[in-house]
């Protein structure tokens, strides 16, 4: 049996092969360099030393750099779901070449890693979740058991430092074989750079200097610290509270009181149910912006082949749970 790795719908239907490395790299791998492993570290915690350094400054209410923080948070989030998410990972639509550019530039500026790696981890959590091999599982870290709050912590953010690179080369061959998306994947460092610079500039021309700091503060840092830590709930709190309407062969829930900020992706036990769906909020009051956006965007022609769920299987999965 190959164990190539296509992406999804296959990722959840098909089993790992036994013997199949995880990571798609043959011997032995050492972890993350020290270098990632020490940025990586620097960025899970400097949001909260610059919300300190925002909460002890001696200023009036910082309304515009709070305002300009929502709104790159609504833009950036949903170019993750929509674009490194539903598009690029699960194959949920097929965006036209300028909204295609424009959703990997979007999310690259929300500061989650490259393009390309970050497909790459997700369609391995879905080929192993919660099994060994699974970067970001609560219960496994590599062959080792997990428990309690442990393994949250490894699967909320540990996981970033400690799990071994996952191999493009396995995972997303369609992507490597996308110009355009391997060219935005290798703008990963300026258009960091870039996500810093846009708030600290729009500050300037708010405020002067004072604005320009307090933005790249606000905008900046806290902005990342929220993003960062909405998608890494999904992996933790998404994988351990909840309910499950559908049964998987992962650990995958539904977390209510996620939704709206995660934007729809906290709907996880849907998702695994159902992988390819363009929306995750399946079932009746379950809010998804993610997947309005896609409807308007199928609406406007800027969209095509989306994968709706078919209400008769969606309900008739709901039964077999039951």
């Amino acid at each position: 049996m190959t164990t190539d790795v296509l992406p999804s719908p296959d990722l959840d239907a098909t089993p790992p092969v036994e013997g199949e490395s995880p990571s798609g790299f043959t011997g032995p791998r050492s972890g993350l360099p020290p270098y990632e492993k020490i940025l990586t570290a620097t960025f899970a915690i400097a949001p909260f030393v610059a919300l300190g350094l925002l909460i002890a400054a001696d200023q009036p209410f910082p309304w515009f750099a709070v305002v300009l923080t929502l709104v790159l948070i609504v833009i950036f989030g949903h170019a993750i779901t929509i674009g490194f998410h539903r598009g690029f990972t699960h194959r949920s639509f097929v965006p036209v070449r300028w909204l295609k550019n424009t959703l990997a530039i979007l999310g690259t500026l929300a500061f989650q890693g490259a393009v390309i790696g970050w497909v790459a981890d997700h369609r391995r959590h879905h080929r192993f979740s919660d099994r060994p091999g699974d970067p970001h599982s609560p219960y496994w870290k590599g062959d080792e058991e997990l428990h309690g709050v442990g393994g949250l912590w490894h699967a909320h953010v540990g996981w970033t430092i400690s799990v071994d690179p996952t191999s493009r080369e396995k995972y997303t061959p369609d992507l490597l074989a996308d110009r355009d998306l391997v060219w935005i994947d290798r703008l990963f460092v300026p258009l960091a750079v870039l996500t810093f610079a846009i708030p600290f500039g729009l500050g300037y021309l708010w405020n002067g200097w004072a604005g320009a700091w307090t933005c790249f503060l606000c905008a900046g840092f806290v902005r990342i610290g929220i993003t960062l830590n909405g998608t890494w709930a999904v992996n933790s709190v998404c994988h351990w509270f909840g309910k499950r309407p559908f049964a998987t062969r992962d650990r995958s829930t539904n977390y209510a009181p996620l939704a709206l900020v995660t934007m729809g992706e906290a709907w996880h036990n849907n998702h695994h149910a159902f992988p390819r769906s363009a929306r995750h909020g399946l079932l009746p009051r379950q809010i998804d912006t993610s997947a309005r956006i896609i409807r308007w965007m199928e609406r406007w022609g800027w969209v095509s082949d989306v994968q709706w769920p078919d209400p008769a299987l969606v309900e008739a999965r709901r039964a077999e749970a039951s």
